[in-house]
């Protein structure tokens, strides 16, 4: 497709409409996903991409209208097969419209939501079991552990650990003992929150780091990431981990309002009011792990 670069900055438009850094990422991955659908000069980087696809949309709509509606159809049909849930549809909606809003490009937003589905609030999956659990750390990758044990006992979210460092991990003793380790998530985002994760996530994210060191890397608490390997398809099904983790907090008795705070979950009107602190948080987290 070959298209002439005009003197559009939608993608600085487009960034700017963005507050946290996180949310941006994850909008640029799906603008990406669709400009290679609709094989929009892949060679270029996505700034110029952005760019130019605002130039083309602004002096044709209906050519940008096409475009949209034919990469949502794909993604409807592999909803229809249950390739993706309803939600991941729903996300690339939310980035392509963000996208042409702060670009001034005029799309018909109601015909194309008319056609979509109604999307469920929760997806159709469920926790792993600890048989499950068990049997996924036998698999002989010394990665494994540090990765399982952390996510179930965290509730951590997948793309949390591109944001680790292994100084946003913090072990927590009690008569000379690690009971567990308090971590930052997202560190200085504005979703920034802390969880807490068991001495032995802790002692397994230890052996790792570890061995890099070994291997002759050289181990920088603000700068080294906690990065566990570019495959993680291991763990598809990461989403079940917060599952297991919440269900067995709920289980163990721990205060619900406590488990969604862990989690980064909004509490409603609770956001505003509820306060309770790291050593309360703590208190509770350790009776529902013991």
């Amino acid at each position: 497709m070959e298209i002439v670069e005009g003197e559009s900055n939608s993608y600085s438009m487009f960034v700017y409409a963005i507050r946290s850094a996180l949310t941006r990422d994850y909008y640029l991955r799906r603008l990406r996903r669709f400009f290679d659908f609709i094989n929009l000069e892949k060679q270029r980087p996505i700034e110029e991409r952005c760019n130019l696809f605002a130039d083309r949309g602004k002096s044709d709509p209906d050519w940008a209208f096409n475009r949209i509606m034919g990469f949502l159809q794909f993604q409807k049909e592999r909803l229809e097969k249950r390739e993706i849930t309803g939600a991941t549809l729903c996300n690339f909606l939310k980035a392509i419209k963000l996208f042409c809003e702060m670009s001034d490009i005029p799309v018909p937003w109601k015909k194309i939501s008319r056609g979509l589905p109604k999307i469920r609030r929760f997806a159709d999956d469920r926790a792993p079991t600890i048989e499950e659990i068990r049997k996924i750390a036998e698999y002989p990758d010394r990665r494994i552990k540090s990765v399982l044990f952390t996510m179930a006992s965290s509730g951590i979210r997948l793309g949390a650990w591109d944001y680790l460092r292994w100084g946003n991990i913090r072990p927590i003793e009690r008569d000379g003992k690690v009971v567990a380790a308090k971590m930052i998530v997202y560190a200085g985002d504005e979703e920034e929150y802390f969880t807490f994760t068991t001495s032995e996530a802790y002692t397994e994210l230890e052996k790792w780091m570890a061995y890099r060191s070994g291997c002759g890397e050289l181990i920088n608490e603000k700068r080294t990431k906690l990065e566990l390997g570019k495959k993680r398809h291991e763990f598809q099904a990461d989403h079940g981990f917060r599952k297991w983790f919440k269900t067995r907090c709920e289980l163990s008795g721990m205060k619900s309002i406590n488990v969604e705070t862990l989690m980064s979950h909004s509490i409603g009107i609770g956001d505003s009011y509820y306060r309770a602190t790291e050593t309360e948080l703590l208190a509770d987290y350790l009776k529902a792990i013991e």
